[in-house]
């Protein structure tokens, strides 16, 4: 059996699975970019009024001036002004030849055709931007590793990008083992449980960003699992296999595993929930065995899976820690590191009540772990606490 830490070090030591694919710019939100965008064009491509007013030459400021015409935004008409004259300008009007500075319209007076700036703090250049301002041809646009979020992926579709590399996601498969599992909306038959993991899994996953996610099942006969695991194991990049890793009569996951070929990185971790927990690859392949508890199990997830696919997907990790002061006295044996579920508001963390493995309704409710180390053996009312900040 090993730390938590070494755990998580195992884990990170044997990540070499990066997936580049190029994608639309429309299905590219919320990933990392994998390669530089680099601008095709000035964007703006012309000189661009930034509101609505007067184009004029700055140095004819102090002129009465004769307005020629107007320029609205996406006009294909070019105006050219000379000494003494502006034109009519709205926002995103490209400026007419000549000009250089646009006056707010409250900042002038009109009489008829002619015009007079009263802005006194004008200066040349005032409410245009210049030709490339927001990308420059050849400019790096985004570098590669910025997270692709709603304003970048506007940006670029701004300035004309149609795809972009991204670091994918990798296809995940979810195999639960067990024969005591009956579907919701079904009736239970005596020595029956609702399967709830592959919900609470899937839903963390795709909030991870992961889409592509196979979710099977397989009794507890080591050879129906072999098949299912082998299977698996050709079409996926990861695979969480829940339940059956512990070491009663009917757990074939570590067994099964080493038949399939999966290299054993670990197998317990002195922890609770999730002691049982199990990791293992095949090549770049990634393999987790989880509790199959519904709260070990979930947990297991945030502490070890989640990082693992935010350290492929390149994406910061999701999960923030953090210290707060413990509301109620929590005691613990020494031995074992322990996530509690709890809920942390304002600098403060209550610990839930429900802390077996086997319940959810805790969880339910939890927006962190209060995290007590191995040695730790409980803590009291008023203590500074670690905690880990869920990403629900």
């Amino acid at each position: 059996m090993i730390s938590v830490k070494e755990a998580k070090q195992i884990i990170a030591e044997n990540i070499r699975l990066s997936i580049i694919k190029k994608v639309p710019l429309k299905d590219a939100f919320g990933f990392v970019l994998a390669e530089d965008v680099v601008g095709k064009f000035d964007i703006p491509n012309f000189a661009q009024s930034s509101m609505d007013g007067y184009a004029i030459k700055f140095e004819d400021r102090q002129l009465s001036l004769n307005i020629i015409g107007e320029m609205a935004a996406g006009t294909s008409i070019t105006l050219t002004i000379n000494k003494g004259e502006a034109t009519r300008i709205f926002t995103g009007a490209p400026l007419p030849d000549g000009a250089d500075t646009v006056v707010m319209q409250e900042k002038t007076q009109r009489n008829g055709d002619m015009l007079i700036v009263i802005e006194e703090k004008l200066f040349q250049g005032a409410n245009v931007r210049s030709k490339g301002s927001e990308c420059g041809q050849g400019e790096i646009a985004i570098a590669k590793g910025t997270y692709l979020s709603a304003a970048a992926v506007g940006f670029l579709s701004g300035i004309g990008c149609v795809e972009v590399s991204i670091f994918a996601a990798p296809s995940v498969a979810l195999i639960l083992t067990g024969n005591e599992f009956q579907q919701p909306g079904q009736p239970l038959k005596f020595g029956q449980v609702y399967e709830a993991n592959s919900v609470s899994l899937e839903s963390a996953l795709i909030k991870t960003g992961i889409k592509n996610i196979e979710i099977l099942f397989a009794d507890d006969h080591a050879n129906e699992l072999q098949n299912v695991l082998t299977a698996t194991l050709e079409k996926h990049d990861v695979v969480l296999l829940n339940g059956g890793v512990s070491v009663g009569d009917y757990d074939y996951v570590v067994s099964v595993a080493e038949k399939c070929g999966i290299v054993q990185g670990f197998h317990m971790v002195r922890q609770k929930p999730g002691k049982p927990l199990y990791f293992g690859t095949k090549g770049e392949k990634l393999v987790f065995g989880l509790p199959g508890n519904p709260s070990s199990s979930l947990t297991c997830f945030y502490e070890y899976v989640l990082p693992a696919l935010e350290t492929i997907l390149k994406k910061e990790k999701s999960i923030k820690q953090t210290t707060a002061i413990l509301t109620h006295d929590y005691p613990k044996l020494s031995g074992l590191a322990q996530f509690i579920k709890a809920f942390h508001s304002e600098g403060s963390v209550t610990p839930l009540h429900a802390q077996e493995s086997f319940r959810l309704h805790s969880f339910a409710q939890a927006n962190c772990f209060i995290v007590l180390g191995e040695d730790c053996a409980g803590s009291q009312a008023n203590d500074i606490v670690n905690i880990h900040l869920l990403p629900i």
